[in-house]
């Protein structure tokens, strides 16, 4: 069988599974339009129709699932003959496409990504951001980060941070001539830069001390969906903010931000790398698993009790 024609399979798998010649594409790394011909080409030598198109669905002709339960055995097999050989090489090659939050992505790139694409030469990272949860599977991912809660329950899940706590910063400037918030009712007489997750839900702030639990529904005239934009509001003085520690650690140490109410601010169990448990890990995801191992290793990751704020976390993890 020749490379197009190896194509013109896969595509049809691809489709089968996402419903969608877009995903498909995303999944093989080609364009939409290279999924499209592929398909097209196969049915035309063919002489038959392998799926049901229209402007809003894909779905598999009487034929296509007759033909897909065929060969999609024989390619998962080509497959695994192919990750087999890729084994004996020096380092692994291939592409990894791994799904995490914006929050989750800065805090991993450095002391992960960058590390394992370091050592694996060969290997080629795809990291997608997206503030909504997805199914990895479905959206051809090979892997997430997210949260450990966050995690479906039918992945295996390998945590690697220690717990993570959540700061109410300001700037300088914003807080001149202003009182400083001691409780958190005090936030009611203060802008608040406030935040609307995907769903839509405007996040109210959950706080937490001496088993005193507090939700104050914030004030504020601007409303942003970004922990980047997040950031830079808070940096311009334009009021408070609740970002991830780690977001703003440089931004406090250089006295450009200035920590508020730390002692409401709870902790909560960190991140998790997952990945399906019913699918056999290609060399390049048994390569990264051991480069998240060996952070987690050097990185305590003792869990905090269960009993933290659930809403408090969806600032790192908003779909968790």
């Amino acid at each position: 069988m020749n490379r197009s024609g190896l194509l013109e399979l896969n595509a049809v798998v691809a489709v089968a599974q996402h419903r969608s010649f877009r995903r498909a594409a995303t999944e093989l790394q080609v364009s939409p339009s290279a999924v499209s011909h592929a398909v097209a080409a196969l049915e035309q030598r063919m002489g038959v129709r392998l799926f049901h198109r229209t402007t809003r669905s894909v779905s598999l002709s009487e034929a296509g699932e007759q033909f897909l339960a065929r060969i999609d055995p024989a390619l998962r097999e080509i497959a695994a003959a192919m990750e087999s050989a890729n084994r004996f090489r020096d380092t692994p090659r291939g592409t990894l496409r791994i799904n995490t939050s914006e929050g989750a992505a800065q805090m991993t790139l450095r002391p992960i990504m960058l590390t394992f694409l370091q050592r694996y030469p060969d290997m080629q990272l795809e990291l997608v951001t997206d503030d909504a949860l997805v199914d990895i599977v479905a959206d051809g991912f090979d892997a997430g980060i997210r949260l450990f809660e966050s995690v479906p329950q039918d992945m295996i899940a390998l945590p690697f941070t220690p717990p993570l706590r959540l700061a109410a910063v300001a700037s300088p400037s914003y807080l001149a001539g202003r009182s400083i918030p001691t409780v958190p009712t005090d936030l009611l007489q203060h802008l608040c830069i406030r935040r609307r997750f995907p769903g839509g839900t405007l996040f109210k702030w959950e706080f937490e001390k001496d088993g005193q639990h507090e939700v104050v529904d914030m004030p504020g005239q601007l409303t942003l969906n970004s922990q980047a934009l997040t950031l830079q509001a808070a940096l311009e003085g334009a009021g408070i903010a609740v970002l991830g520690e780690f977001a703003v650690a440089p931004h406090l140490a250089s006295g450009k931000l200035v920590r508020l109410l730390d002692d409401w601010m709870p902790s909560y169990p960190g991140l998790a790398l997952f990945y399906p448990a019913n699918r056999h890990p290609s060399a390049g995801m048994k390569a990264f698993i051991e480069v998240v191992r060996e952070f987690a290793r050097e990185t305590p990751t003792d869990a905090p009790p269960a009993s933290s704020p659930v809403r408090i976390r969806e600032w790192l993890d908003p779909a968790g």
